[in-house]
């Protein structure tokens, strides 16, 4: 697949990293491109830079890791061309929006013809670096209302070496975000239903 990642943090370069170790074709881009050289030089010849609309034209899936301060911005510089394609949101609020739904749903409402999936928000980089591939696999939730979302996310979580574990619709992402019970579980694949369904039982 060709792969979009928003914002070259800490996150969104080393799922960048790995996209292109796992063969995909990526482009990363942040609201500063033209100072992504050196990330681009040190992640080799599958990678790119663009700037923000030309980075989700390009994608057949976007990585969406901007900060969320960040966030409402970089949808307006992608200038409609996240419409129809596949939105993986790692992003947190950093506290809780005022109208009470989660920043995915946020996100929804300010970019409603994307396929919005939550996903790789729930750990920082370097727990997933120390987990990643290795047996049993951690356990990757995912949060979305539609089917090809979740689809092309669990793909590209089996391909980065994680294991993906459906959490809910959109409206469940909450557990996942800031103050969720999701936020920072480390769990591996074989004991995620079992934590899926304690949390699930006192919260919705």
């Amino acid at each position: 697949m060709h792969i979009g990642v928003i914002g070259a943090g800490q996150l969104g370069a080393t799922l960048a990293e790995w996209c292109a170790e796992s063969g995909h074709d990526v482009a990363v881009t942040s609201r500063h491109p033209e100072r992504l050289g050196n990330l681009v030089d040190r992640l080799g010849d599958h990678v790119t830079a663009m700037p923000v609309a030309e980075t989700a034209a390009y994608a057949d899936a976007v990585l969406f890791a901007p900060s969320w301060s960040s966030a409402r911005q970089a949808i307006d510089l992608t200038a409609g061309a996240l419409d129809g394609k596949v939105v993986i949101d790692a992003t947190n609020p950093t506290e809780a929006t005022p109208d009470g739904r989660s920043g995915l749903e946020t996100l929804m409402g300010w970019a409603p013809e994307a396929h919005w999936v939550k996903a790789f928000n729930t750990l920082p980089a370097s727990v997933l670096s120390r987990r990643r591939g290795h047996d049993p696999l951690l356990a990757e939730f995912v949060c979305t209302d539609l089917v090809d979302a979740r689809l092309t996310a669990s793909k590209l979580i089996r391909d980065l070496g994680f294991a993906p574990i459906f959490t809910g619709r959109a409206d469940t992402a909450y557990l996942t975000e800031t103050g969720g019970p999701l936020q920072m579980t480390e769990v591996s694949i074989q004991d995620a239903t079992d934590v899926l369904a304690n949390v699930l039982g006192d919260y919705v």
